[in-house]
């Protein structure tokens, strides 16, 4: 248990000052973030504090929110960034919302015009809180410097206690320069009247689970991304061993369970395995962990797994019978849940029904990966990048992808072989996501190789933040996908319209040449004899590089469960 009081001082302070002293309480050593006018303060307050606490300028306040992603998904630390009013705060909306639905923790700290000023439509005046309470855990205007280290502690404690999510306080310039009329302490909240997240389930929803699972005859786990939030891979990994279960993962679970492990069948959803999605629509029991089954997991929900009983693990009660109706909920933390139950499950193997699935992963093998990982084409295929990345690293780095066939692709074909090691954007599909995260993730463990994988139309949407790669120094590693195309967009429209390609054709600039302008070394691979030496010379460089790769143009990445489908009716072809 943390003291109830971590820093008690006689000195008075303005609000500014106690917004970094809180931070430092917080134990928060890095900031991602980018000046301007109504935050001024703040900043000028960190300058007096640079020996505890780093600040990392971005060159958007996106790529703040992006970077304070990677930072928090890699770290396990809350990530902090700090913007001014106005554009300030809209430009932030995207990664806001990227990490509410993602269940990232971030505490975003904005600036606001003063108090005698709200409401008129002052110079960079904008209703944070309207725009951004659908889309936070909580959010709070401070329009005194008294209330600076009690909403601190809030904050803190929202964005990590039970489902983690971002919190934004917005504080006006006011607040930040007036003197406290007391002298600054800071008290941890460790608890809020009307927010109870429940970490340890009820016994009865426990035992209720148990009866279900060890009555099963084909029972299919599918665990998401509570696992890596709860830290519950060990005991996962328990109870599927004990009892003999295949488990499957969502996009965000993956590398909770090492690819190479009997009972792993791979991963589902839209663009997930064969098998996986086929089999769904058999088993006689669901056990769902740490998800929320997600339409791109579910596909037509009127047609999910309407054979199987369902037992469903999952701290935020809101998701519980919300698109998947439980026959057992269990209500809390995957890791407290998986300790509680396993110990009441049976010992038993299920080799029959996991032959099954080998059956469907051989047609999968024969018709799709294949043919993606020997073509006969001359361009260079997606598959091939990832399988030889996966190769050259030994399934050990950090991935982090960003949106579109690229995406899905480095799903199918990287090896994880350790935990929490691949990060994209799951829910809210954000384009431009990568190239920020992986740099905050980088930061948020320097020891683990990070690699981002990159479509060229996403790259386009932040690539400004290979100046903030470059100032750091840090050798984050980027790989461009180029195909000239927005290529799942493009799939879409020659799949379900007719191949009429409306608009999504890309002329590119010379990538390579906008990395050296940052000074940042890179290089085009454009033939398969050199992309074993392409990916060398990017893995064995101690400084940012960028490789882009041309790939197929006009590829298609299969197997696919077509819109308004259900998973059983997914296509190889």
């Amino acid at each position: 248990m943390e003291p109830e009081v971590r820093i008690e001082t006689n000195a008075l302070m303005n609000g500014s000052h106690a917004v970094i002293r809180s931070l430092i309480a917080e134990g928060v050593d890095t900031i991602f973030g980018y000046p301007g006018g109504a935050i001024m303060p703040v900043y000028d307050a960190i300058y007096d504090y640079q020996d505890q606490i780093s600040h990392i300028l971005v060159r958007h306040e996106q790529g703040a929110g992006h970077a304070a992603e990677g930072f928090a998904r890699l770290s396990g630390k809350v990530g902090v960034c700090l913007v001014t009013s106005g554009p300030g705060a809209t430009n932030l909306v995207t990664a806001v919302a990227d990490a509410i639905i993602d269940s990232t923790p971030l505490v975003c700290v904005v600036g606001q015009v003063s108090k005698h000023l709200l409401g008129t439509d002052a110079f960079q005046e904008t209703d944070v809180i309207g725009v951004t309470m659908p889309i936070t855990k909580w959010n709070y205007q401070i329009t005194s410097a008294d209330e600076v280290p009690e909403i601190m502690a809030k904050a803190f404690y929202i964005a990590k206690s039970g489902r983690p999510g971002p919190v934004l306080i917005d504080i006006t310039k006011n607040a930040q320069t007036e003197m406290m009329s007391k002298p600054f302490n800071y008290t941890f909240c460790h608890k809020l009247l009307g927010y109870h997240p429940r970490l340890i389930p009820k016994v009865d929803q426990i035992q209720k689970a148990a009866d279900v699972i060890n009555q099963a005859k084909k029972p299919f786990l599918v665990f998401g991304h509570g696992i890596k939030i709860a830290g519950a891979e060990k005991e996962l990994l328990e109870l599927i061993e004990k009892t003999g279960i295949p488990c499957a993962s969502t996009l965000l679970g993956l590398s909770s369970v090492p690819v190479n492990h009997p009972l792993y069948a791979g991963w589902l959803g839209m663009h997930g395995n064969y098998s996986t999605n086929r089999l769904t629509n058999e088993c006689d029991v669901l056990i769902g962990i740490g998800l929320r089954f997600d339409d791109r997991v579910t596909g037509d929900v009127t047609r999910y797994a309407k054979q199987a009983k369902v037992v469903h693990i999952e701290i935020d009660p809101a998701e519980i019978d919300k698109v998947v109706k439980a026959e057992a909920p269990v209500v809390g933390d995957a890791k407290e849940a998986l300790k509680m139950l396993i110990p009441l499950l049976n010992v038993s193997a299920h080799d029959e029904w996991i032959a099954q699935f080998k059956a469907l992963d051989a047609e999968e093998e024969a018709c799709i990966t294949v043919p993606e990982l020997a073509p006969t084409t001359e361009k260079i295929k997606m598959a091939e990048v990832i399988r030889m990345l996966s190769d050259k690293t030994k399934g050990e780095a950090v991935i982090v992808a960003d949106v579109g066939q690229h995406q899905m692709v480095t799903a199918r074909y990287y090896e994880f072989k350790r935990n929490n090691s691949f990060i994209t954007s799951g829910g809210l599909g954000t384009m431009g996501y990568a190239l920020p995260a992986a740099f905050g993730a980088k930061v948020g463990d320097p020891s683990r190789e990070v690699v981002a994988i990159i479509g060229d139309g996403c790259f386009q949407m932040t690539l400004q933040e290979l100046g903030t790669i470059a100032q750091s120094g840090l050798p984050v590693k980027a790989i461009i996908l180029n195909n000239n195309f927005l290529g799942m967009v493009r799939q879409w429209q020659q799949l379900f319209f007719e191949k009429r390609y409306s608009f999504v054709e890309l002329q590119n600039p010379d990538f390579i040449t906008i990395a050296k302008g940052f000074g940042i070394a890179g290089h085009t691979c454009a033939h398969r004899d050199n992309l074993s030496d392409s990916l060398d010379a990017m893995l064995s460089s101690d400084k940012p590089y960028l490789l882009e790769v041309l790939v197929e143009k006009e590829e298609n990445v299969f197997p696919m469960v077509p819109s308004g489908a259900c998973v059983s009716e997914i296509r190889l072809k």
